[in-house]
Protein backbone atom coordinates (compact mmCIF):
# COMPACT_ATOMS: atom_id res chain seq x y z
CA UNK A 1 0.00 0.00 0.00
CA UNK A 2 2.85 2.51 1.09
CA UNK A 3 6.65 2.07 0.16
CA UNK A 4 8.78 1.15 3.70
CA UNK A 5 10.92 3.91 2.48
CA UNK A 6 7.92 6.44 2.75
CA UNK A 7 6.84 5.56 5.66
CA UNK A 8 10.21 5.99 7.09
CA UNK A 9 10.34 9.39 5.57
CA UNK A 10 6.66 10.44 6.98
CA UNK A 11 7.14 9.27 10.64
CA UNK A 12 11.01 10.98 10.93
CA UNK A 13 8.66 13.97 9.78
CA UNK A 14 6.23 13.69 12.31
CA UNK A 15 9.14 13.21 15.04
CA UNK A 16 10.71 16.77 13.80
CA UNK A 17 8.68 18.62 15.90
CA UNK A 18 9.90 16.90 19.32
CA UNK A 19 7.24 14.19 19.89
CA UNK A 20 7.84 10.56 21.86
CA UNK A 21 6.08 8.48 19.53
CA UNK A 22 4.20 8.78 16.09
CA UNK A 23 2.50 6.31 14.02
CA UNK A 24 1.01 5.74 10.79
CA UNK A 25 -1.97 3.76 9.99
CA UNK A 26 -3.38 3.12 6.22
CA UNK A 27 -6.23 1.00 5.37
CA UNK A 28 -7.91 0.11 1.47
CA UNK A 29 -11.34 -1.17 2.47
CA UNK A 30 -13.53 -2.93 -0.63
CA UNK A 31 -17.12 -3.85 1.02
CA UNK A 32 -20.52 -4.77 -0.87
CA UNK A 33 -24.11 -4.75 0.93
CA UNK A 34 -27.64 -5.79 -0.32
CA UNK A 35 -30.88 -5.48 1.27
CA UNK A 36 -34.50 -7.53 0.03
CA UNK A 37 -37.25 -6.22 1.50
CA UNK A 38 -40.70 -7.87 0.85
CA UNK A 39 -39.10 -10.26 -1.67
CA UNK A 40 -38.05 -6.93 -3.70
CA UNK A 41 -34.36 -6.14 -3.85
CA UNK A 42 -33.88 -2.70 -2.40
CA UNK A 43 -30.48 -2.05 -3.14
CA UNK A 44 -26.97 -3.28 -3.61
CA UNK A 45 -24.00 -1.19 -3.56
CA UNK A 46 -20.06 -1.54 -3.52
CA UNK A 47 -18.30 0.93 -2.37
CA UNK A 48 -13.96 1.19 -1.88
CA UNK A 49 -12.55 3.98 1.18
CA UNK A 50 -8.59 3.95 1.61
CA UNK A 51 -6.65 6.64 3.59
CA UNK A 52 -4.33 6.88 6.77
CA UNK A 53 -4.47 8.67 10.02
CA UNK A 54 -1.72 9.55 11.29
CA UNK A 55 -0.85 9.97 15.04
CA UNK A 56 1.99 12.03 16.90
CA UNK A 57 2.05 11.78 20.92
CA UNK A 58 3.95 14.01 22.72
CA UNK A 59 4.15 14.02 26.85
CA UNK A 60 0.50 13.88 27.34
CA UNK A 61 -1.01 15.25 24.49
CA UNK A 62 -2.04 13.60 21.71
CA UNK A 63 -1.92 15.17 17.58
CA UNK A 64 -4.07 12.91 15.13
CA UNK A 65 -4.68 14.08 11.36
CA UNK A 66 -6.08 11.74 8.89
CA UNK A 67 -5.92 11.99 5.14
CA UNK A 68 -7.08 9.99 1.46
CA UNK A 69 -4.46 11.16 0.20
CA UNK A 70 -1.59 8.27 0.30
CA UNK A 71 0.57 9.97 -1.62
CA UNK A 72 4.26 11.04 -0.10
CA UNK A 73 2.97 14.54 -0.10
CA UNK A 74 -0.46 13.88 1.34
CA UNK A 75 1.32 11.48 4.11
CA UNK A 76 3.77 14.37 5.15
CA UNK A 77 1.32 16.76 5.21
CA UNK A 78 -0.97 14.81 7.34
CA UNK A 79 1.93 14.13 9.57
CA UNK A 80 3.31 17.53 9.80
CA UNK A 81 -0.38 18.47 11.06
CA UNK A 82 -0.29 16.02 13.73
CA UNK A 83 2.89 16.79 14.92
CA UNK A 84 1.86 20.18 15.55
CA UNK A 85 -1.53 19.04 17.31
CA UNK A 86 0.80 17.29 19.73
CA UNK A 87 3.52 19.86 20.10
CA UNK A 88 4.66 23.06 18.24
CA UNK A 89 8.48 24.03 18.06
CA UNK A 90 11.18 22.94 15.89
CA UNK A 91 13.57 20.00 17.18
CA UNK A 92 15.61 17.63 14.45
CA UNK A 93 14.64 14.76 13.10
CA UNK A 94 14.73 10.67 14.30
CA UNK A 95 15.80 8.01 11.76
CA UNK A 96 13.00 5.19 12.37
CA UNK A 97 13.91 1.49 11.23
CA UNK A 98 10.86 -0.53 10.45
CA UNK A 99 11.24 -4.54 10.71
CA UNK A 100 8.46 -6.41 9.07
CA UNK A 101 6.35 -8.50 11.77
CA UNK A 102 4.89 -12.54 10.96
CA UNK A 103 1.56 -12.08 10.51
CA UNK A 104 0.18 -15.12 12.65
CA UNK A 105 -2.41 -17.28 11.01
CA UNK A 106 -5.72 -17.05 12.72
CA UNK A 107 -7.97 -18.25 9.85
CA UNK A 108 -7.80 -18.92 6.01
CA UNK A 109 -10.07 -17.40 2.78
CA UNK A 110 -10.81 -19.78 0.70
CA UNK A 111 -12.70 -17.96 -1.80
CA UNK A 112 -12.55 -13.98 -1.94
CA UNK A 113 -16.48 -12.37 -1.62
CA UNK A 114 -15.24 -9.94 -3.89
CA UNK A 115 -15.03 -12.42 -7.06
CA UNK A 116 -18.28 -13.41 -6.23
CA UNK A 117 -21.48 -12.10 -8.91
CA UNK A 118 -23.77 -9.88 -7.39
CA UNK A 119 -26.41 -12.07 -8.06
CA UNK A 120 -25.21 -14.63 -6.33
CA UNK A 121 -25.33 -12.65 -3.37
CA UNK A 122 -28.88 -11.32 -3.91
CA UNK A 123 -29.68 -15.50 -4.57
CA UNK A 124 -29.19 -15.73 -0.69
CA UNK A 125 -31.50 -13.13 0.23
CA UNK A 126 -33.88 -14.23 -2.39
CA UNK A 127 -33.72 -18.10 -0.46
CA UNK A 128 -33.86 -17.13 3.03
CA UNK A 129 -36.76 -14.61 1.78
CA UNK A 130 -38.70 -18.04 0.43
CA UNK A 131 -37.94 -20.08 3.78
CA UNK A 132 -39.22 -17.23 6.05
CA UNK A 133 -42.51 -17.07 4.34
CA UNK A 134 -43.22 -20.82 3.99
CA UNK A 135 -43.08 -20.98 7.65
CA UNK A 136 -46.74 -19.92 7.48
CA UNK A 137 -49.20 -17.52 6.71
CA UNK A 138 -48.79 -14.99 10.06
CA UNK A 139 -45.56 -14.10 8.55
CA UNK A 140 -46.13 -10.44 6.98
CA UNK A 141 -43.21 -8.96 6.59
CA UNK A 142 -39.70 -10.43 5.55
CA UNK A 143 -36.24 -8.16 5.26
CA UNK A 144 -33.03 -9.70 4.54
CA UNK A 145 -29.31 -8.33 4.15
CA UNK A 146 -26.24 -9.14 3.05
CA UNK A 147 -22.64 -8.06 3.74
CA UNK A 148 -18.83 -8.36 2.66
CA UNK A 149 -15.70 -6.31 3.17
CA UNK A 150 -12.38 -6.74 2.19
CA UNK A 151 -9.86 -4.29 4.11
CA UNK A 152 -5.99 -3.94 3.81
CA UNK A 153 -4.30 -2.52 6.96
CA UNK A 154 -1.08 -1.49 7.59
CA UNK A 155 0.45 0.30 10.53
CA UNK A 156 4.17 1.59 11.41
CA UNK A 157 5.25 3.73 14.18
CA UNK A 158 8.65 5.18 15.86
CA UNK A 159 9.54 2.24 17.79
CA UNK A 160 10.25 -0.21 14.60
CA UNK A 161 7.09 -1.83 14.20
CA UNK A 162 5.29 -2.59 10.41
CA UNK A 163 2.58 -5.18 10.24
CA UNK A 164 0.31 -5.68 7.21
CA UNK A 165 -3.16 -7.74 7.53
CA UNK A 166 -6.00 -8.72 5.28
CA UNK A 167 -9.22 -8.68 6.87
CA UNK A 168 -12.38 -10.43 5.09
CA UNK A 169 -15.39 -10.65 6.96
CA UNK A 170 -18.85 -12.13 5.17
CA UNK A 171 -22.48 -11.66 6.83
CA UNK A 172 -25.76 -12.35 6.19
CA UNK A 173 -29.15 -10.94 8.58
CA UNK A 174 -32.77 -11.56 8.59
CA UNK A 175 -35.72 -10.03 10.06
CA UNK A 176 -39.16 -11.66 9.79
CA UNK A 177 -42.40 -10.04 11.27
CA UNK A 178 -45.45 -12.28 11.87
CA UNK A 179 -48.92 -10.77 12.90
CA UNK A 180 -51.66 -12.32 14.81
CA UNK A 181 -53.99 -11.50 17.84
CA UNK A 182 -51.26 -10.10 20.06
CA UNK A 183 -50.55 -8.01 17.15
CA UNK A 184 -47.01 -7.96 15.23
CA UNK A 185 -43.97 -10.21 16.41
CA UNK A 186 -40.57 -10.45 15.04
CA UNK A 187 -38.13 -12.64 15.11
CA UNK A 188 -34.28 -11.79 14.50
CA UNK A 189 -30.84 -14.18 13.26
CA UNK A 190 -27.64 -13.21 11.82
CA UNK A 191 -24.64 -15.11 11.04
CA UNK A 192 -21.22 -13.58 10.71
CA UNK A 193 -17.61 -14.88 9.95
CA UNK A 194 -13.87 -13.58 9.58
CA UNK A 195 -13.76 -15.91 6.34
CA UNK A 196 -15.46 -15.17 2.61
CA UNK A 197 -17.55 -16.80 0.31
CA UNK A 198 -17.21 -20.62 1.92
CA UNK A 199 -19.49 -18.86 5.11
CA UNK A 200 -22.24 -20.02 3.02
CA UNK A 201 -20.78 -24.04 2.53
CA UNK A 202 -20.90 -24.04 6.03
CA UNK A 203 -24.44 -22.42 6.95
CA UNK A 204 -27.57 -23.49 5.99
CA UNK A 205 -29.19 -19.92 5.29
CA UNK A 206 -32.79 -21.63 4.82
CA UNK A 207 -32.36 -22.86 8.31
CA UNK A 208 -31.35 -19.45 9.33
CA UNK A 209 -34.86 -18.14 8.09
CA UNK A 210 -36.74 -20.63 9.51
CA UNK A 211 -35.18 -20.13 13.28
CA UNK A 212 -36.37 -16.26 12.41
CA UNK A 213 -39.87 -16.84 11.55
CA UNK A 214 -40.00 -19.32 14.50
CA UNK A 215 -39.32 -16.86 17.10
CA UNK A 216 -41.97 -14.24 15.43
CA UNK A 217 -44.53 -17.23 15.27
CA UNK A 218 -44.22 -18.30 18.51
CA UNK A 219 -44.20 -15.03 20.38
CA UNK A 220 -47.72 -14.66 18.61
CA UNK A 221 -49.58 -17.16 21.39
CA UNK A 222 -46.83 -15.83 24.04
CA UNK A 223 -47.75 -14.17 27.02
CA UNK A 224 -46.89 -11.58 28.78
CA UNK A 225 -43.31 -11.71 30.83
CA UNK A 226 -43.52 -11.97 34.40
CA UNK A 227 -42.30 -9.29 36.37
CA UNK A 228 -39.84 -9.27 39.75
CA UNK A 229 -36.38 -11.55 41.13
CA UNK A 230 -36.19 -14.94 39.93
CA UNK A 231 -33.52 -17.85 38.31
CA UNK A 232 -32.74 -16.50 34.77
CA UNK A 233 -31.19 -19.38 32.87
CA UNK A 234 -29.41 -18.56 29.69
CA UNK A 235 -28.88 -20.38 26.86
CA UNK A 236 -25.35 -21.49 25.10
CA UNK A 237 -24.06 -18.62 22.96
CA UNK A 238 -27.12 -16.52 23.41
CA UNK A 239 -26.05 -14.12 26.51
CA UNK A 240 -22.58 -13.43 25.73
CA UNK A 241 -23.65 -9.59 24.88
CA UNK A 242 -24.65 -9.66 28.48
CA UNK A 243 -21.38 -10.15 29.71
CA UNK A 244 -19.91 -8.07 27.31
CA UNK A 245 -21.83 -5.23 28.07
CA UNK A 246 -22.15 -5.54 31.87
CA UNK A 247 -18.75 -6.97 32.20
CA UNK A 248 -16.44 -6.59 29.25
CA UNK A 249 -16.43 -2.81 29.43
CA UNK A 250 -15.88 -2.39 32.51
CA UNK A 251 -12.51 -4.45 32.30
CA UNK A 252 -11.34 -2.15 29.63
CA UNK A 253 -8.15 -0.18 30.59
CA UNK A 254 -8.96 3.19 29.44
CA UNK A 255 -12.11 3.26 31.21
CA UNK A 256 -10.42 1.76 34.44
CA UNK A 257 -7.50 4.14 34.75
CA UNK A 258 -10.64 7.36 34.25
CA UNK A 259 -11.82 5.26 37.65
CA UNK A 260 -15.00 4.48 35.40
CA UNK A 261 -15.47 0.84 35.84
CA UNK A 262 -16.86 -0.67 38.80
CA UNK A 263 -13.77 -2.91 38.65
CA UNK A 264 -11.21 -0.43 38.73
CA UNK A 265 -8.31 -2.02 41.53
CA UNK A 266 -9.89 -5.02 41.98
CA UNK A 267 -7.05 -7.34 40.32
CA UNK A 268 -6.22 -10.32 42.16
CA UNK A 269 -9.58 -10.20 43.93
CA UNK A 270 -12.69 -11.88 43.47
CA UNK A 271 -15.40 -10.51 41.85
CA UNK A 272 -17.07 -13.31 40.15
CA UNK A 273 -18.43 -16.97 40.88
CA UNK A 274 -15.71 -18.83 41.35
CA UNK A 275 -17.52 -21.55 38.41
CA UNK A 276 -16.41 -18.50 35.98
CA UNK A 277 -13.77 -17.93 33.81
CA UNK A 278 -13.86 -14.73 31.77
CA UNK A 279 -11.70 -14.33 28.40
CA UNK A 280 -11.32 -11.99 25.12
CA UNK A 281 -9.23 -14.04 22.07
CA UNK A 282 -8.77 -11.71 19.01
CA UNK A 283 -7.04 -15.15 17.57
CA UNK A 284 -10.23 -17.56 17.46
CA UNK A 285 -10.28 -19.20 14.25
CA UNK A 286 -12.90 -17.23 11.68
CA UNK A 287 -14.58 -15.39 14.59
CA UNK A 288 -16.38 -12.03 14.03
CA UNK A 289 -13.51 -10.54 16.44
CA UNK A 290 -11.29 -11.94 14.81
CA UNK A 291 -7.36 -10.37 14.02
CA UNK A 292 -4.07 -11.41 13.29
CA UNK A 293 -2.66 -7.82 14.49
CA UNK A 294 -4.82 -5.21 16.63
CA UNK A 295 -5.17 -1.71 15.00
CA UNK A 296 -1.90 -0.60 16.64
CA UNK A 297 0.14 -3.26 14.99
CA UNK A 298 0.35 -5.90 17.80
CA UNK A 299 -0.62 -9.03 17.37
CA UNK A 300 -3.77 -10.37 19.12
CA UNK A 301 -3.44 -13.04 21.72
CA UNK A 302 -5.82 -15.20 24.01
CA UNK A 303 -6.26 -12.60 27.51
CA UNK A 304 -7.67 -14.54 30.74
CA UNK A 305 -9.06 -11.55 32.37
CA UNK A 306 -11.21 -13.50 35.33
CA UNK A 307 -9.82 -17.16 36.14
CA UNK A 308 -12.06 -19.20 38.75
CA UNK A 309 -13.75 -15.76 39.50
CA UNK A 310 -10.48 -13.94 40.40
CA UNK A 311 -9.75 -10.69 38.40
CA UNK A 312 -6.78 -11.34 36.70
CA UNK A 313 -6.00 -8.21 34.42
CA UNK A 314 -7.58 -5.43 31.93
CA UNK A 315 -7.57 -5.46 28.29
CA UNK A 316 -5.04 -2.79 27.45
CA UNK A 317 -4.06 -1.09 24.03
CA UNK A 318 0.12 -0.52 24.15
CA UNK A 319 -0.04 3.08 24.48
CA UNK A 320 -1.57 2.96 27.50
CA UNK A 321 0.55 0.57 29.04
CA UNK A 322 4.04 2.75 27.46
CA UNK A 323 2.03 5.88 29.27
CA UNK A 324 1.43 4.21 32.59
CA UNK A 325 4.88 2.64 32.47
CA UNK A 326 3.57 -1.01 32.62
CA UNK A 327 5.01 -2.49 29.07
CA UNK A 328 6.33 -5.47 30.16
CA UNK A 329 9.02 -7.29 29.56
CA UNK A 330 10.99 -11.11 29.17
CA UNK A 331 8.20 -13.83 29.30
CA UNK A 332 5.33 -11.22 29.66
CA UNK A 333 6.33 -8.57 26.32
CA UNK A 334 3.56 -9.58 24.75
CA UNK A 335 0.71 -9.29 27.13
CA UNK A 336 -0.90 -5.07 27.49
CA UNK A 337 -0.67 -5.29 23.55
CA UNK A 338 -3.73 -6.70 21.14
CA UNK A 339 -6.67 -4.84 22.07
CA UNK A 340 -5.89 -1.29 20.53
CA UNK A 341 -8.79 -1.17 17.88
CA UNK A 342 -10.01 1.41 15.79
CA UNK A 343 -13.27 2.17 13.39
CA UNK A 344 -11.19 3.19 10.42
CA UNK A 345 -8.79 5.38 9.33
CA UNK A 346 -10.19 8.51 10.74
CA UNK A 347 -10.08 7.25 13.80
CA UNK A 348 -7.97 6.67 17.13
CA UNK A 349 -7.43 3.86 18.75
CA UNK A 350 -8.92 2.91 21.95
CA UNK A 351 -8.93 -0.32 24.26
CA UNK A 352 -11.81 -2.56 23.14
CA UNK A 353 -13.12 -5.79 23.18
CA UNK A 354 -12.09 -8.53 20.17
CA UNK A 355 -14.20 -12.16 21.16
CA UNK A 356 -14.98 -12.10 24.56
CA UNK A 357 -16.62 -15.22 26.32
CA UNK A 358 -17.41 -17.14 29.09
CA UNK A 359 -15.61 -21.10 29.23
CA UNK A 360 -17.24 -23.75 29.91
CA UNK A 361 -18.39 -25.63 33.33
CA UNK A 362 -19.18 -28.71 34.11
CA UNK A 363 -22.90 -28.95 34.11
CA UNK A 364 -25.49 -30.62 31.44
CA UNK A 365 -27.84 -27.93 30.29
CA UNK A 366 -30.42 -30.24 30.75
CA UNK A 367 -29.49 -30.85 34.19
CA UNK A 368 -29.58 -26.88 34.87
CA UNK A 369 -33.35 -27.01 33.63
CA UNK A 370 -34.29 -29.58 35.58
CA UNK A 371 -33.14 -28.24 39.16
CA UNK A 372 -34.86 -24.72 38.21
CA UNK A 373 -38.27 -24.79 39.85
CA UNK A 374 -39.86 -21.93 38.39
CA UNK A 375 -37.96 -19.28 36.41
CA UNK A 376 -37.25 -17.79 32.75
CA UNK A 377 -35.22 -19.32 29.92
CA UNK A 378 -33.71 -17.02 28.05
CA UNK A 379 -33.14 -18.42 23.96
CA UNK A 380 -31.65 -15.20 22.88
CA UNK A 381 -31.20 -12.01 24.20
CA UNK A 382 -31.59 -8.36 22.96
CA UNK A 383 -29.83 -5.10 22.72
CA UNK A 384 -28.61 -3.82 25.99
CA UNK A 385 -26.95 -1.18 27.72
CA UNK A 386 -24.74 -0.79 31.02
CA UNK A 387 -22.93 2.00 33.54
CA UNK A 388 -19.57 1.08 33.35
CA UNK A 389 -19.09 3.21 36.88
CA UNK A 390 -21.78 0.95 38.45
CA UNK A 391 -22.05 -2.07 36.54
CA UNK A 392 -25.95 -1.63 36.35
CA UNK A 393 -27.63 -3.04 32.69
CA UNK A 394 -30.53 -3.47 30.72
CA UNK A 395 -31.05 -6.07 27.99
CA UNK A 396 -33.82 -7.15 26.06
CA UNK A 397 -35.23 -10.55 25.52
CA UNK A 398 -35.92 -11.36 21.90
CA UNK A 399 -36.97 -15.11 22.63
CA UNK A 400 -37.73 -16.28 26.21
CA UNK A 401 -39.74 -18.98 27.98
CA UNK A 402 -40.90 -19.70 31.17
CA UNK A 403 -39.63 -22.28 33.85
CA UNK A 404 -42.27 -24.09 35.69
CA UNK A 405 -41.65 -27.29 38.24
CA UNK A 406 -38.06 -27.83 36.23
CA UNK A 407 -39.59 -27.87 32.60
CA UNK A 408 -39.09 -25.00 29.93
CA UNK A 409 -43.10 -24.32 29.45
CA UNK A 410 -44.63 -21.03 27.54
CA UNK A 411 -43.32 -18.49 25.78
CA UNK A 412 -43.36 -14.99 26.92
CA UNK A 413 -42.82 -11.40 25.09
CA UNK A 414 -42.14 -7.93 26.12
CA UNK A 415 -39.50 -8.20 29.10
CA UNK A 416 -36.38 -7.15 30.15
CA UNK A 417 -33.38 -8.22 32.34
CA UNK A 418 -32.25 -5.92 34.80
CA UNK A 419 -29.10 -6.70 37.06
CA UNK A 420 -25.81 -5.62 38.01
CA UNK A 421 -22.35 -6.79 36.07
CA UNK A 422 -20.92 -7.71 39.15
CA UNK A 423 -23.82 -8.97 41.26
CA UNK A 424 -24.13 -11.22 38.39
CA UNK A 425 -21.24 -12.53 38.29
CA UNK A 426 -21.05 -13.85 41.65
CA UNK A 427 -24.92 -14.73 41.36
CA UNK A 428 -24.26 -17.58 38.46
CA UNK A 429 -24.60 -20.95 39.87
CA UNK A 430 -24.75 -23.54 37.54
CA UNK A 431 -22.63 -23.35 34.42
CA UNK A 432 -23.20 -25.54 31.15
CA UNK A 433 -20.96 -27.83 29.16
CA UNK A 434 -21.97 -26.84 25.86
CA UNK A 435 -20.49 -23.71 24.93
CA UNK A 436 -21.37 -21.67 22.19
CA UNK A 437 -20.69 -18.44 20.42
CA UNK A 438 -23.37 -16.06 19.27
CA UNK A 439 -24.15 -13.75 16.64
CA UNK A 440 -21.90 -11.22 15.19
CA UNK A 441 -22.09 -7.79 16.68
CA UNK A 442 -21.07 -4.33 16.46
CA UNK A 443 -19.74 -2.69 19.74
CA UNK A 444 -19.93 0.68 20.16
CA UNK A 445 -17.70 3.50 22.23
CA UNK A 446 -16.99 6.91 22.07
CA UNK A 447 -18.93 7.14 19.02
CA UNK A 448 -16.90 4.18 17.17
CA UNK A 449 -18.56 0.97 16.18
CA UNK A 450 -16.27 -2.25 15.55
CA UNK A 451 -17.35 -6.05 14.92
CA UNK A 452 -16.78 -8.12 17.85
CA UNK A 453 -18.04 -11.77 18.73
CA UNK A 454 -19.56 -13.18 21.93
CA UNK A 455 -20.14 -16.63 23.96
CA UNK A 456 -21.09 -18.40 26.66
CA UNK A 457 -22.24 -21.64 27.80
CA UNK A 458 -26.17 -22.14 29.40
CA UNK A 459 -26.07 -21.28 32.66
CA UNK A 460 -27.96 -19.96 35.54
CA UNK A 461 -27.76 -16.74 37.62
CA UNK A 462 -29.55 -17.55 40.85
CA UNK A 463 -31.35 -14.07 40.91
CA UNK A 464 -32.08 -11.28 37.88
CA UNK A 465 -34.92 -8.71 38.16
CA UNK A 466 -36.97 -9.97 34.95
CA UNK A 467 -38.81 -6.28 34.26
CA UNK A 468 -41.93 -7.59 32.48
CA UNK A 469 -45.75 -6.04 31.52
CA UNK A 470 -47.96 -8.96 33.03
CA UNK A 471 -50.33 -7.89 35.87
Amino acid sequence: MIDHDVLERVLATAMRSGGDFAEIYAEDKRSTSAGLDDGRVEQVTSGRDRGAGIRVVAGDTTGFAHTADLSEAGLAAAAEAAASAARGGGGGAKIVALSQRQRQDVGRVERQPDTVAKADKVAVLTRMDQSARSAGASVVQVSAGYADSRKSVLVANTEGVLAEDSVVRTMARINVVADGDTGMQTGYQSVGHTIGWELFDRIDVDELAATAARQAITKLRARPAPSGSMPVVIKAGSGGVLFHEAVGHGLEADLVSKSASVYAGKVGELVASPLVTVVDDGTMDGEWGTRAFDDEGHATQRNVLIENGVLTDYMWDYLRTRRNGTVPSGDQARRGRGNGRRESYVHLPMVRMTNTFVLDGADDPDDIIRATDHGVYVAQLGGGSVNTATGDYVFGMVEAYLIENGEITEPIREGNLIGNGPQTLLDIDMLGNDFGMGNPGTCGKDGQGVPVGTGQPTLRVKALTVGGTAA
